[in-house]
Order: C-alpha cells, then structure tokens, then sequence
C-alpha cells in the first residue's frame, strides 16, 4: 500500500525544502564546472529571493543547457565583496553597486525595471518632526550602511546641514518602521516599494518627509567572463518577460517589466559607489 503524507506533514515538508533553498542560497560557490550563478542582492529573506527567482532560473538553465543556482548574501556589503570577486555569473543588484561592479570588475549592464526605485525618510504621522531641521540632534535610522536607501539618507541629511544623535542600522524596513512609530527614533530611511509593503496600520501611521526622486531600480549585469553568451543571456532576458510567470511578478511588485539601462543613470551613482568602495577599503 503506498503511503501518502498527512497535509501537515506534506506542509512542514514543503517549508523544510523552501528553508533549505534559503541557507544554501548563503553558501559558498560549489565546485561544479558547469554551474551558472545568479546573484541577488539581499532586498528580502534568502527564502523569499530563491522562491521568487525560480521561473527566471528555469528560463535561463533551458537556455544555457547547464544548471543554474540562484545565491544571494547575508547583507548588502557581502554581495558587493562577493561580486567583486566575481561569485556571480548574472548579478541582480541596486544602481550605484552595479556602478561599481561596472567600474570595478567589469559587469555589463543589461537592463532594469521599468518601475523607478525611490528613497524615502519616514516620520510618525503625529511626530512633531514637519522640516529636515526638526531632525538636529535625534536619532535616525538606516539600513546596512551599503544600501542605497541608507546612503542617500546620510547624503540628504548632509545636503540638510542636519546632524543627527546617531544613525543606527536595521536590518529590515518594517523594523525601522516600528521603531519611527514607536518614537525611538525620529526618522527612518526606507525605499517606497518597502513602504508599499507594510500592513495598511503600519503605513497610516507614518508620514514622508522626503523623497530622492527617481533612481534606477535594481539592475542586471552580466560577468566579465560570460561576455561571449551576452547575446543569448539579452534574448532569454527578453523572452523570459513576456511569459506569464515573470508577468506575474512584475505585477504583484508594480515593477512595470524591464527597459534597458542608460550610461548616464550609472554616472549619477557614482557618488553613492563610492561611498560603498571607501566602506570596503575600510573593512578590509
């Protein structure tokens, strides 16, 4: 008599696999030759990332004919040590990293989101905070000091001629969220796509009290090494969008599909690589 798992059983099953999918997206590179590896920068969970990119890694394993992995890392600076050393075949990462993976190991830019990315300073709603300058002298908070969103907050801060208390890093945008509504912190640098995302309780308690205006959204860049397979990796990105799983994606994340990415966006994130390079010369 064949056995058929009980549903919980079945489900715990399931969520083991997927939480497996997720820790062997922070491993290390495998040894295998013939093993393509697309590299996510950490925007979410490594379960979440290795879920939502599986239709993009079946679409581009039928179309090299060897298998592909999707990886990411635990923090925004790792992923920028591990591009630089070039752990990644296909990188999908914020604008001012793929600046520098463009200047720095020679990534070439295919393509973004249609979708703008948009940084934001948050308040609490009822916060007396109304004017940068209301900030002097409190608590702020970012996220990993190599995100874009935390780079342009200290950036806009500067252009401010603000000094806050201090900047503390958080790791996740409902986090620092909670923390604004909680009052121990002033203001909180989050992208609007997070924003978007939290509960409708959360987000009716917080207000914007500045915005960066457009910025590229995450782009993707091929390695040095696969220039040769540029042509096909361009084609299978192209067809890979009109298919009704990457429909669905770009949907349910109002990403708007891709567009190419113009050389005068990436000059415009130079300023924020550099920070992260001058971040990785310090850490070494």
């Amino acid at each position: 008599m064949r056995y058929a798992p009980k549903p919980l059983v079945a489900s715990a099953i399931r969520c083991l696999a997927i939480g497996l999918l997720g820790l062997a997206a922070l491993l290390p590179p495998a040894s295998a030759a013939e093993n393509f590896r697309v590299g996510v920068a950490p925007h979410t969970s490594p379960r979440v990332i290795v879920t939502q990119y599986q239709p993009l890694r079946a679409a581009l394993e039928k179309a090299l004919g060897m298998s592909v992995t999707i990886v990411t890392a635990r923090d925004f600076t790792a992923f920028a040590q591990n591009a630089l050393r070039n752990d990644y075949d296909l990188a999908i990462t914020t604008a001012h990293q793929a600046a520098l993976l463009h200047d720095d190991a020679g990534f070439v830019p295919l393509l973004t989101y249609r979708a703008d990315f948009e940084a934001l300073a948050i308040v609490a709603e009822n916060s007396p905070m109304r004017s940068p300058a209301d900030l002097q002298g409190r608590p702020v908070l970012g996220l990993n000091p190599a995100s874009l969103v935390t780079l342009w907050g200290e950036n806009w801060l500067q252009q401010q001629q603000v000094q806050a208390k201090s900047m503390q890093y958080i790791t996740a945008s409902d986090s620092v969220a909670e923390l604004v509504l909680s009052g121990e912190a002033a203001a909180g640098f989050v992208s609007l796509a997070n924003l978007q995302r939290l509960p409708e309780k959360t987000r009716s308690g917080l207000r914007i009290l500045a915005r960066s205006g457009p910025i590229p959204g995450r782009v993707y860049l091929l390695a040095p090494t696969h220039k040769a397979r540029e042509t096909l990796i361009r084609k299978t990105l192209a067809a890979f969008a009109e298919s009704a799983p990457a429909k669905a994606y770009f949907e349910e994340n109002k990403l708007g599909g891709y567009r190419p990415i113009d050389a005068a966006e990436l000059d415009a994130m130079r300023p924020y690589a550099d920070a992260v390079r001058r971040q990785l010369r310090d850490a070494r």
